[in-house]
């Protein structure tokens, strides 16, 4: 199940937007130009701070942090090209955003006229940058909720310019937010290893993204029709009305009026038997966290045993990378693995702690199309796998706050964010790659994770290891979740190599006999549908954005909890 609705900017809201959003794109098209620019990184992170994207900020500020270490060190790759693009500033470059908070009492001593020249003059605007950086990324980070991320920032950069007044007084919102968190008294130390460090951001169709296709469109329900007809016969894509995902619990009660809107689902062509598959789907697009499991690189599915006979292929050039079959082993070099063959990348992320689990799979799944995206030399949003998949996204005017700094991000923002696994590490991921994370900015903007992350979360599916029950092995299968969650789903799957949908024996609800009817619209269910009313919205929450309101869910809750027991008869 997916929704949205729709709104429009006021004329007082378009007013402060327009200038700005005219403003990013100058700096980004300025960036095309000149991708190693830590100045133009700065100028366009002080847009995003002022158009509320405190996470967009981030990003920013982190490439020009990492640019300031490139001035400053001669033996960095991309040195050179750092230090020159500073070279063309005459005058002193952007006061309004280095001078922010008094850094140095006299600008004019940063250049004497003749431009940014000897390694002093550069070595100064690299460090004067880089103590911007940590007050725009320790301040972005609080607004996003990651206290322990905003914290660590901070302080690297007050051992920097000790006392600096704007760094004390961001430690001074980070700290007052942090007791109000976890309940302490005002002189009570604060522990940085217990801060919370996840946070929420916007969920939306950022405004410049020129990558989300009409779904409805004529041409896209061709294109996806025309491939749905291979795998699943007796099923069509279609326009399907669904309920708004509600924000919170106050708006469930009595149900009297629930939002519809439009989007894609899967439709029955003909009567499909109780028993009999509805659907079959091979995709790569696909996870794994464990380090050095027997599992097939490219489909995820569990390797035969490596015999003398067995069907199992390693790869030529890196021989610890193994496939099923020679199949997998032909999709995987004609869509993704010449991208990070031999590439030192197989140890990232993997084998993480339990509260990392979800967390690696989601960036692990993120790493696979970006090597997809890399190969086929396509931008990552227009990967077929992931283009026509909607990620339960946001109108933008309900996503646009103030800013302000409160204990949490506003209840609009629903897309989890960490600086660890939307900025660090995918970045370093790349690197390992070989590619040049300045140069492509237009297909590794922050923005495109976020975007690829909000598409993964609540259509990506897991297998759990049969040894510890853990979940090690993910995938997105954009025709299986085109099929709308519903908690009483007419269909169930299983996974293993290929995902495979079946029409339900007997449904959930009230034992009736299951089989779908021509007309009839195909209903998945992405969660354990067994589990209380109370834990399967909590989870459509935390992955969808909002609480479920399937006609099962609306009954469930309506109905009066006995003493001693939970919805749905649980113990």
């Amino acid at each position: 199940m997916d929704g949205s609705s729709p709104s429009v900017l006021t004329d007082d809201q378009e007013s402060t937007r327009g200038p700005l959003l005219e403003r990013r794109q100058q700096l980004t098209e300025a960036l095309a130009e000149s991708p190693y620019d830590l100045i133009l990184y700065l100028q366009r992170a002080v847009v995003y701070s002022d158009l509320a994207y405190p996470d967009l900020a981030v990003g920013d500020a982190y490439r020009a942090l990492l640019l300031a270490d490139e001035v400053r060190d001669e033996s960095f790759e991309y040195h050179d090209q750092a230090k020159e693009a500073l070279q063309g500033y005459k005058t002193i470059p952007c006061p309004e955003v280095l001078n922010h908070g008094r850094l140095i009492d006299d600008l004019d001593r940063l250049v004497d006229g003749d431009g940014v020249e000897d390694a002093g003059e550069f070595n100064l605007l690299a460090n004067l940058a880089s103590v911007r950086c940590f007050q725009i990324i320790s301040l972005s980070l609080l607004l996003c909720g990651c206290l322990k991320s905003a914290l660590e920032f901070c302080e690297r950069g007050l051992k920097m310019v000790p006392h600096n007044r704007e760094l004390d007084e961001i430690k001074g919102y980070i700290e007052q937010v942090a007791r109000r968190r976890l309940r302490k008294d005002h002189d009570e130390p604060i522990g940085i290893n217990n801060l919370p460090d996840r946070g929420l951001v916007r969920r939306e169709v950022y405004p410049w993204n020129t990558h989300e296709p009409d779904r409805f469109a004529k041409d896209s329900l061709s294109f996806l029709n025309n491939n749905l007809s291979k795998m699943a016969p007796k099923c069509e894509v279609r326009v399907s009305n669904l309920p708004v995902l509600l924000d919170d619990e106050t708006n469930t009660n009595g149900f009297d009026i629930i939002p519809y809107c439009n989007q894609l689902g899967l439709f029955a062509k003909q009567d499909i038997g109780p028993g009999e598959p509805v659907l079959e789907e091979y995709s790569l697009l696909t996870a794994n966290n464990r380090h050095k499991e027997s599992a097939c690189d490219a489909c995820g599915t569990e390797l035969p045993p490596l015999q003398s006979n067995s069907k199992a292929v390693s790869c030529p050039e890196c021989h610890d990378t193994i496939f099923c079959d020679d199949f997998c082993f032909t999709k995987a070099q004609e869509q993704y693995h010449p991208a990070v063959c031999d590439k030192d990348v197989d140890s990232i992320a993997k084998d993480p702690k339990a509260r990392d689990i979800d967390e690696s799979l989601y960036l692990l799944l993120l790493a696979r199309l970006l090597a997809m995206s890399a190969h086929q030399e396509i931008h990552p949003l227009e990967i077929k796998e992931i283009k026509y998949i909607w990620g339960d996204f946001v109108a933008v005017v309900l996503n646009d706050v103030d800013g302000s700094i409160t204990d949490q991000p506003p209840p609009e923002w629903t897309l989890p964010f960490s600086f660890k696994y939307n900025v660090e590490i995918p970045l370093h991921m790349l690197e390992k790659m070989d590619i040049d994370i300045y140069a492509t900015l237009d297909k590794h903007d922050l923005w495109v994770f976020n975007t690829a992350y909000a598409k993964f979360r609540g259509t990506a599916s897991a297998r759990k290891n049969p040894r510890d029950g853990r979940p090690d092995v993910a995938a997105v299968h954009p025709f299986w979740c085109l099929a709308n969650h519903d908690c009483n789903p007419n269909v169930t799957w299983e996974w293993g190599g290929r995902m495979v949908l079946w029409a339900r024996e007997t449904r959930v609800i009230g034992n009736q006999p299951g089989g779908i009817k021509a007309g009839e619209e195909i209903l998945n269910h992405y969660c354990d549908v067994n589990l209380p009313v109370q834990q399967r919205r909590e989870w459509a929450q935390g992955s969808l954005g909002g609480l479920c309101v399937c006609r099962r869910c609306r009954d469930e809750m309506d109905k009066p909890k006995t003493n001693g027991t939970k919805e749905n008869g649980a113990p």
